[in-house]
């Protein structure tokens, strides 16, 4: 699955925003009752959609179900501005009934449609583990290039019973940090 730079980001920060709702200050889960209140919010939140849309794509966490995971593995590889008429995702999502009553004030205003699509795809993300890290992968893909096909990356040459128990000399060790403490014209530490 591809996503896009968008989702990608916008997916941290929604995912950032729910986990600063979840826990108060004695680590209550009260993540229900900061959405309530959230929710209450809607016709403030409508006029930030388009500039903060992981703020307020988070009422409608746990809103979504998703009937056609392939459609939505689809819209998260579109760019912003490709994303399909809300009415054109109906068959692949539906909106439970407390949401749906979130969705009808969100399509009253301009740019409606195009947030439902992206509250939807990241709520989308957030419950998929795969989509989550799909990124990563690719990213560790790449790392794993330079090792060797057992997966060691370390330099070639390294024997680990040179180091003994795994600690490795420490007094080496610290002898060259401290030497390159110097180099650096830093005064050495006795």
């Amino acid at each position: 699955m591809t996503i896009t730079p968008f989702f990608l980001e916008l997916r941290s920060a929604y995912q950032s925003e729910i986990d600063d709702l979840t826990f108060d200050s004695e680590g209550r889960d009260v993540l229900g009752q900061r959405l309530a209140d959230k929710r209450k919010e809607i016709d403030f939140l409508v006029h930030m959609m388009e500039l903060s849309p992981e703020m307020v794509a988070v009422i409608f966490h746990r809103g979504f179900q998703f009937r056609l995971p392939g459609a939505m593995d689809h819209l998260l590889g579109l760019e912003a501005d490709d994303f399909p008429e809300w009415s054109g995702l109906a068959d692949a999502v539906e909106l439970t009934p407390w949401a749906q009553d979130l969705a009808e004030v969100v399509l009253k205003h301009p740019g409606g449609e195009w947030f439902l699509a992206v509250a939807a795809g990241l709520e989308f993300m957030a419950g998929q583990p795969t989509a989550a890290s799909a990124a990563q992968d690719e990213d560790d893909e790449d790392d794993d290039a330079g090792g060797d096909e057992d997966g060691d990356d370390r330099p070639q040459g390294f024997d680990a019973d040179e180091y003994g128990d795994g600690t490795g000399d420490e007094k080496a060790r610290q002898d060259a940090g401290a030497d390159w403490l110097v180099e650096q014209g830093f005064d050495r530490k006795d």
